[in-house]
């Protein structure tokens, strides 16, 4: 099913994807599942990606050089992402240690805290779904979404080479 996604699809996909996962975290932000310090550093990916899919998918067409560089891009963007949010999995699981500023472990080392915000913790998953966190499902979801920038280059790559 990848292989037959064309650059324009592939970058159509990603933009709805990426857009319908960051919609979701609001939705759970705004239900009072507050994220964390690197919740929120995990959400550049998609305020990058998403635009960068759709000027991609709209663009692409009409200029397959611009398609092939755009898909490269999001494929290592979401990548990346990946690779961030399976670290902040393993924060919540404790597999390794997370920023000192947001871990059960914070001291005054910084200052004191801010009083006005709620503490969200960044080695406390809010919710589990399935039995991953949403730092979980962030890198599964941008696993795939590499999967079909990848896809998608693969096919804008194997058509220049045969119109040559």
């Amino acid at each position: 099913m990848l292989n037959s996604l064309t650059p324009q699809r592939a970058a159509l996909l990603i933009f709805i994807v990426a857009f319908v996962t960051i919609a979701g975290a609001w939705i759970f932000e705004y239900y009072g599942y507050l994220p964390c310090e690197l919740c929120l550093k995990q959400r550049w990916a998609y305020y990058v990606g998403v635009p960068l899919a759709l000027l991609v998918s709209l663009v692409g067409p009409h200029n397959p050089q611009l398609a092939k560089a755009g898909l490269m891009l999001l494929a290592a963007l979401w990548l990346g992402s990946m690779l961030f949010g399976i670290y902040h999995s393993g924060v919540e699981w404790k597999w390794w240690p997370g920023p000192a500023t947001c871990t059960a472990q914070a001291g005054f080392s910084g200052g004191l805290p801010d009083l006005t915000k709620p503490a969200v913790l960044c080695d406390t998953p809010a919710i589990r779904i399935f039995g991953l966190s949403l730092a979980g499902w962030n890198a599964v979801i941008s696993l795939g979404l590499s999967m079909v920038a990848v896809a998608g280059l693969r096919r804008a790559q194997g058509s220049s080479s045969v119109s040559q």
